[in-house]
């Protein structure tokens, strides 16, 4: 009898559990081309956030893990799903990821996060509708830290060019085109595309090299290894912290680079930052 208590305790313990959330289905971009015509896309800000999927209960990162923001902040948030960024601010991409990875929310923290939209999960519809379902959406919602993304009509590639240039001036980091006529689809397609002066990839760590000169005793770069299994070696855009305590392997990072060699290798290739998901 001993025995079957505990081990009806066990199921109990065991289907009392939360189950771990699955990576919720969103549409990732592909990079610009300039043989694209921007005159079929919506053009909007590429904001330097972290995003969030809210499902109309609750707030998930792109891995599926929960974002632990406050109660206020997402019990009055619409039921309607919606797809966007938690944002500051140009510039604030560190900060914010303290701030909305903490175990324990500070609400003080909180009150300068925005959650900002630029996608209706599942809604029918195109882009150009959902875009104007987000503003009524926003409205009427009436809430001080939701905002939609605003989308313009840029009907060239000179005017894609220019608002590029100004964006980058005012120190924001790119652009996002978004087919005008496209159904709501997840995956990643030619529907998103980014537009920076830099592209950024992913890759693990594979090894810490170690330091010269004045990295002695710290690390001196990282070896990460590509999806494809090609492995390169990443030695700037650390700062002496991160030299200090590298990201560990097995990780994952994001680099930023200008453009690929002859090989497929990234050229100029710099730290970005670690992926903390």
């Amino acid at each position: 009898m001993r025995r079957l208590r505990a081990l009806l305790g066990g199921l109990a313990l065991l289907f009392s559990l939360p189950l771990l959330a699955a990576p919720p289905e969103i549409l990732l971009a592909n990079v610009y081309r300039d043989e694209i015509d921007p005159a079929a896309y919506l053009v909007s800000e590429k904001l330097d956030g972290v995003r969030a999927v809210w499902d109309g209960q609750m707030l998930r990162f792109r891995s599926g893990n929960r974002v632990n923001a406050p109660a206020w902040f997402t019990d009055p948030l619409p039921k309607t799903p919606l797809d966007g960024e938690l944002w500051l601010g140009r510039g604030q991409f560190e900060r914010l990821s303290g701030i909305v990875r903490r175990e324990q929310p500070v609400d003080a923290e909180w009150r300068e996060v925005r959650y900002m939209i630029f996608e209706l999960p599942g809604a029918p519809g195109t882009f150009a509708e959902r875009a104007g379902r987000i503003r009524a959406i926003v409205a009427a919602a009436a809430l001080p830290w939701l905002a939609e993304v605003p989308q313009a009509t840029l009907a060239s590639r000179e005017a894609l060019r220019q608002r590029l240039a100004q964006t980058i001036k005012a120190g924001g980091e790119g652009l996002m085109l978004h087919r005008a006529d496209a159904p709501y689809e997840t995956g990643r397609s030619d529907t998103l595309l980014k537009l920076k002066p830099w592209l950024d990839a992913e890759a693990v760590v594979v090894a810490h090299l170690p330091g010269k000169g004045k990295y002695a005793g710290q690390m001196g770069a990282l070896r990460v290894r590509l999806s494809d299994g090609r492995e390169f070696r990443l030695g700037t855009g650390f700062s002496d912290a991160q030299r200090r305590n590298p990201p560990p392997i097995g990780s994952v990072v994001t680099y930023r680079y200008r453009e690929l060699t002859g090989k497929g290798l990234p050229r100029f290739a710099s730290f970005l930052r670690l992926r903390q998901e």
